[in-house]
């Protein structure tokens, strides 16, 4: 059905660092927007909030470059008694298509349980912000009690000031093992160890890329002393390839990796722990997007990203991207990708005021597009995001830490024995073909945990899903839409 006048300029989707930013900043250049996020609360993963009836004093002490955060959500609710922006928390948006009006509807489950319903919103433009979710690599244990992901248990800590165990193992690979085993261990849990399976001189080969960035240095230093202080050890090049225990993780075995991150024979350890904190970085959370069609590229970290021009435009006209799904690289760059973003839009929208600043760029039609300053940042960040993403990326041989038996999707309770079975004898050579094969990826996540690994055992390179639905929707929504668009 045609919406020849839609409700805002620009749709938002996702309220993290990036969609707050390009929210705010679309408003004050003159846009009316619309920004759904599927959370109660603006700030996303990275600034989540104490629930209020814990009655948490300095909720900030809790997160890092808080002011930037606070900073926009004022601005937020400013422009939201002005009616420049209408925010619709609790709105899970499943799909993104076509109007029929030059703009574009997206779809909705709004809230939660008995007073969930549809939604709908109308724009002309979209911009996708939509984060990422965590990247594990599964080990025999690991669907333990007590096994949590990395970022997990920084949310936990966020959001319900808990902890998940009082003796905390760290692992993983990535930058954010080191911040989580900060707040761990500021919040009163011991720490005995980080276990990276990467090697810091892996950075060695990106030094300028490291000099343009003094601030990232100075923030791994500081996670760095805080670690000595505390007394952490910190295990480089090393893995934990078995967790144990019978009701909940008791112990785990760290060993030795090799150059590709093949367990070292004789160097396995027991670590005794009541928790593990587990997470092989972030992955790009692409659905909407590829649903709507946007082209991908491999990023240095072997995810997928959208591929993005210089204005954060994608391959689809009318929708733009900012943050996580360009490659991962952390709040500060989403940040400013959202803010570009939402500067591109107003160059392109013939709502937006006349006022641009001097600095701004101009898009191939001759308006503005963002503050050239905000651009030069956006490429020093985004070497640095590469640099960070090359050194700590998986190497193959972490498969050899798998038992036949070692549950690779959890929700269908696939082993990697029948995996490797689909490979060898009943000739699967990608992970959709295991998927048909044996259900992995199939279940409740739709191989958002288990999708790394099953491409990996299936020896498929990394590959976006494309499909029409990015969360379960009722079936009575469906029934709802439009004959046109049902």
């Amino acid at each position: 059905m045609p919406h020849p006048n839609p409700a805002a300029d620009l749709a938002v989707v996702g309220a993290g660092p990036a969609g707050l930013a390009a929210a705010v900043t679309a408003a004050g250049l003159g846009l009316r927007v619309t920004l759904l996020d599927a959370g109660e609360r603006p700030g996303g993963q990275y600034y989540r909030h104490p629930a209020p009836e814990l009655g948490a004093a300095r909720p900030e002490a809790l997160h890092h470059g808080w002011s930037a955060f606070a900073e926009r959500e004022a601005a937020l609710q400013a422009h939201r008694s002005a009616g420049r922006i209408t925010y619709l928390p609790s709105h899970h948006v499943w799909t993104v298509v076509p109007d029929g009006s030059d703009g574009w509807a997206l779809y909705a489950v709004a809230g939660t349980g008995p007073d969930e319903e549809a939604a709908t919103v109308h724009a002309r433009a979209v911009l996708l912000a939509t984060g990422s979710y965590e990247r594990q690599l599964p080990f025999p244990g690991w669907t333990l009690p007590g096994v949590v992901g990395a970022g997990g248990a920084q949310a936990m800590l966020k959001s319900g000031l808990v902890l998940p165990g009082r003796r905390v193992v760290v692992a993983g690979s990535g930058p954010l093992l080191l911040a989580v085993a900060g707040s761990l261990a500021a919040a009163g849990a011991r720490v005995p160890a980080v276990v990276e399976a990467a090697a810091y001189t892996a950075y060695a080969g990106h030094v300028p890329a490291l000099l343009r960035n003094p601030g990232k240095l100075a923030e791994g230093a500081t996670y760095g002393s805080a670690l000595l202080r505390r007394h952490i050890r910190l295990l480089t090049r090393h893995a934990v390839t078995e967790a144990h225990g019978a009701d909940r993780v008791e112990a785990v075995t760290v060993a030795r990796l090799d150059r590709h991150w093949r367990p070292v024979p004789g160097t396995a350890r027991r670590i005794p722990c009541d928790a593990l904190a587990v997470g092989h970085g972030l992955v790009p959370q692409l659905e909407l997007a590829t649903g709507l069609g946007c082209a991908t590229r491999p990023a240095a970290d072997g995810t997928v990203a959208l591929a993005l021009d210089a204005e954060q435009r994608t391959s689809v006209p009318g929708i733009w991207s900012a943050g996580e799904t360009g490659g991962i690289g952390g709040a500060q760059l989403a940040l400013l990708e959202g803010e570009i973003a939402a500067h591109s839009v107003a160059a392109h929208s013939p709502a937006a005021r006349s006022g641009v600043p001097s600095a701004a760029t101009r898009s191939a039609s001759g308006g503005p597009v963002a503050p050239a300053a905000l651009a030069r940042r956006r490429a020093r960040l985004r070497a640095f995001a590469a640099a960070m993403g090359a050194a700590h990326r998986p190497a193959d041989g972490w498969t050899g830490w798998l038992r036949e038996d070692t549950d690779v999707c959890r929700c269908e309770e696939v082993p990697a024995g029948r995996i490797r079975e689909a490979v060898s004898d009943l000739g699967a050579r990608d992970a959709r073909t295991v998927k048909l094969l044996t259900r992995a990826g199939m279940g409740w996540c739709q191989g958002r945990m288990c999708g790394p690994a099953v491409a990996a055992l299936a020896g498929d390179g990394p590959a976006p899903d494309r499909r029409p639905l990015s969360c379960p929707v009722p079936l009575g929504h469906l029934a709802e839409l439009p004959p046109a668009d049902a």
